[in-house]
């Protein structure tokens, strides 16, 4: 799958999922105002990944226009057990470039379980994403929406609810609906 077929399906998740069920109600402004960056990593093994989301973290830096990054991996760290143990090396990364407290990896994966739930619980669908990504935030800015919200704490438990409203089922048929839309329209 090319790389603009990966990012117009990445797109139309967010667009669709993200903020079409507003499970993230943050993400809608940056999306309309264009600073969020789609970005596909042509890694193929963790270590060039690494350096992936080094490069990105490091424009984030240099380019303060852009609010947000999806760093999609499609071709690494496909098993989420093997997904979930990189996201520790990738926030001792923040540590190394001492941008921790200034940046936040936050965890999108096809295979998204979380703890305590069951393969196929529809919960897992809130950070079932099309491909593996890592989605780099900024800390400042993640804050002043959380201050900004009248429920914070309530997201998670009405995200959860949806799902299961939904269904497992429903979510995985639009999720595989992004991927065929994205590649019948690069045809």
């Amino acid at each position: 799958m090319n790389e603009g077929t990966v990012i117009q399906a990445t797109r139309k998740w967010v667009e669709d999922v993200v903020v079409g069920y507003n499970l993230c109600p943050f993400a809608k402004r940056e999306l309309v105002r264009d600073r969020v960056r789609f970005v596909v990593s042509d890694a193929d093994n963790e270590e060039s990944l690494f350096q992936s989301l080094q490069i990105e973290l490091l424009r984030l830096d240099d380019e303060p226009e852009i609010e947000t990054t999806l760093l999609i991996h499609p071709q690494v760290l496909q098993d989420f057990p093997d997904y979930n143990e990189f996201l520790g090396a990738a926030d001792g990364l923040l540590t190394y470039l001492d941008m921790e407290g200034i940046y936040q990896i936050a965890s999108f994966h096809p295979d998204y379980q979380f703890a305590d739930t069951a393969p196929d619980a529809a919960e897992n669908y809130t950070n079932r994403s099309p491909f593996p990504m890592l989605h780099l935030l900024r800390e400042a800015s993640l804050e002043s929406a959380i201050d900004n919200h009248p429920d914070v704490d309530g997201i998670p438990p009405r995200n959860i609810e949806l799902m299961n409203k939904l269904g497992a089922e429903k979510m995985r048929t639009i999720l595989t609906g992004c991927i065929n839309v994205a590649e019948n329209a690069g045809k």
